[in-house]
């Protein structure tokens, strides 16, 4: 990881994932990882972006092509990739089954050595990913914490298939971030509530003072104890992989210079944008733009 160290905006970091989406309108090849999706959201606003990953080197061409678009990448090679295998038996994209049939290893702390930026985003993808040392080791740093709670709940069974399962580490993770990322069967798994706003405010309780919840239709912010809600409007859906990876990055990326009701329209903007296709969102600053002023700004 040899590279100048400079003060990076958004550090992003996860293992790249391998993946094979199949459908009902056929199986293909993506390369994925909530790092690549949500490098690139944040990167669309001009941002220094570093992104801190973990895979093999025959996969080195993610790398390339975060590059590419000015995204400073920090890559340990691995004997192996993570292999994601992403089922959509339905045309309901959220009815999906995930499995991990190989995986890239855990981050340790070195790896973020010298790494400074003004935030931190958690973006794993099973457990075990990132280990709470690490969390903690993060957290000491004079930055912004945030996560997205799929890398802590998600285990892989004997079959391989990801399931949920209950998370020891649930209250010393969550007392360390300054923002969540979860999506709608996440917040009830965790917290046993099927209201949003419910589940959105206890998980708040637990110690993030901003939490970013996905859902079917949009986006709900809990945020300085107020709610923001707002649509997707994609006009066709091909992309759901990566939606909620786009979705914290490209909000976390706008709060710096926005407040959170500013900051949900522009994350529902961009992540509609992404859904229109699969892989990270390649539009432009342009198409966002003109996408809130026809869909979000009709008064």
């Amino acid at each position: 990881m040899e590279k100048d160290i400079a003060v990076y905006d958004i550090a992003i970091f996860g293992n790249y994932t391998k993946d094979t989406i199949v459908s009902p309108s056929g199986t293909r090849y993506v390369d994925g990882g909530g790092f690549n999706y949500g490098a690139h959201a944040a990167a669309l606003l001009g941002l220094r972006v570093a992104a801190v990953t973990r895979l093999a080197r025959e996969d080195f061409r993610v790398v390339e092509a975060l590059e590419q678009v000015g995204i400073d990448v920090f890559a340990t090679a691995t004997s192996t990739s993570t292999h994601m295998r992403l089922e959509y038996p339905t045309s309901n994209l959220d009815d999906r089954v995930l499995y991990c049939t190989k995986f890239a290893g855990p981050y340790s702390l070195d790896q973020f050595e010298g790494l400074r930026a003004k935030a931190f985003i958690i973006n794993a993808s099973i457990r075990d990913e990132v280990p709470l040392e690490v969390i903690q080791g993060l957290r000491e740093k004079d930055a912004l914490l945030v996560a997205d709670v799929q890398g802590f709940i998600r285990v892989i069974a004997p079959n391989g298939r990801l399931v949920y399962e209950e998370w020891p580490e649930k209250r010393p993770v969550l007392s360390l971030l300054d923002a969540l990322k979860t999506d709608a069967v996440e917040a009830e798994f965790l917290t046993g509530e099927t209201n949003i706003k419910t589940a959105a405010h206890v998980l708040a309780d637990y110690g993030p003072r901003e939490v970013v919840l996905t859902h079917r239709d949009g986006l709900l912010v809990y945020a300085d104890g107020q709610f923001h809600e707002v649509a997707f409007f994609p006009e066709k859906l091909v992309g759901r992989s990566g939606r909620g990876d786009t979705c914290i990055s490209a909000y976390i990326a706008k709060r710096f210079t926005a407040p959170p009701a500013e900051a949900t329209i522009w994350a529902a903007a961009v992540t509609s944008l992404k859904m229109e296709s699969e892989g990270p969102i390649r539009r432009e600053l342009h198409e966002v733009e003109d996408l809130i002023a026809r869909k979000y700004r009709r008064d």
